[in-house]
């Protein structure tokens, strides 16, 4: 990050900024929590709790690169409370859904990372 193209809002704007966009993104009965990194104040972890009768749970680790950009890492997948492999087909949709969302509110949050606009909206 160029001193430049650095985030320009503190982590706990940010933190806030995330969990109101990104639970107004999700499909009705799936939950998101947004936690700040202690270790980075460009960072932040996402927690998913997937709608239905099996309980899958996600956890991303989200880091900004610039003020427009994020780097996205899956941390662990839960079902029923116990960790399960990622790597199966319907747990990657599933992921790669959650993916999507958060890369849509990195995109919605970019007047609040790049200029510091704190008018920014969840919607």
């Amino acid at each position: 990050m160029n001193d430049n193209d650095i985030v320009q809002v503190d982590q706990h704007q940010l933190v806030a900024a995330w969990q109101q966009t990104l639970t107004n993104k999700l499909e009705p009965g799936n939950k998101a929590t947004v936690l700040p990194d202690a270790a980075n104040p460009h960072a932040f972890l996402i927690h998913f709790d997937s709608d239905g009768r099996q309980s899958y749970t996600f956890d991303f680790h989200c880091s900004y690169v610039d003020s427009r950009e994020v780097d996205l890492k899956l941390i662990d997948v839960e079902r029923d409370g116990v960790h399960i492999d990622e790597r199966i087909q319907p747990v990657q949709e599933m992921a790669q859904d959650y993916m999507r969302h958060i890369h849509e509110c990195a995109q919605h949050l970019h007047d609040l990372t790049h200029h510091g606009d704190t008018t920014v909206n969840g919607g």
